[in-house]
């Protein structure tokens, strides 16, 4: 149980910690330098973020799932299926303003691509909200005696 709780608490802070990072540093660079430049950025950026924070999250639901199964409360299973919704959020709205700033026929210079890249932004600091609460759940049920 110990090992399933501690795999939760890493892979929900390491989501947690990329999220974070995305939607304070990165996205906000990306923002600041145009929408030419920011979808140019956000087309590699987005692929390598989507194979690193799906699994994070899959494993943390997981992991979470497993550790109340084998006794660690019902708030495991609680934070590690609001982990766990985020593929799924991802998946249903946060996609389409993903692939239409992935689509090479956006043109990446006008208000619409600028218009995109701002509500993607929106969408994932939700993520990024659901994973740090998720972390910090973890970290204080982990903290608990």
């Amino acid at each position: 149980m110990l090992v399933a709780m501690i795999l939760t608490t890493v892979s929900a802070g390491l989501f947690a910690g990329a999220a974070v990072y995305i939607t304070a540093v990165e996205h906000p660079a990306r923002r600041e330098c145009g929408p030419r430049i920011g979808v140019a950025e956000f087309r590699p950026s987005y692929r390598r973020g989507a194979l690193m924070q799906a699994p994070l999250a899959g494993v943390g639901m997981l992991t979470s799932a497993s550790a109340w199964y084998a006794g660690a409360g019902l708030a495991w299973l609680i934070w590690g299926l609001a982990l766990g919704v985020l593929i799924p959020f991802t998946v249903v709205v946060i996609l389409p303003t993903s692939k239409r700033l992935l689509d090479p026929a956006l043109d990446a210079a006008s208000v619409e691509a600028s218009e995109l890249l701002t509500r993607w932004g929106r969408l994932h600091a939700v993520r990024t909200i659901v994973g740090i609460a998720a972390f910090l759940a973890f970290v204080l049920m982990l903290s608990r005696p």
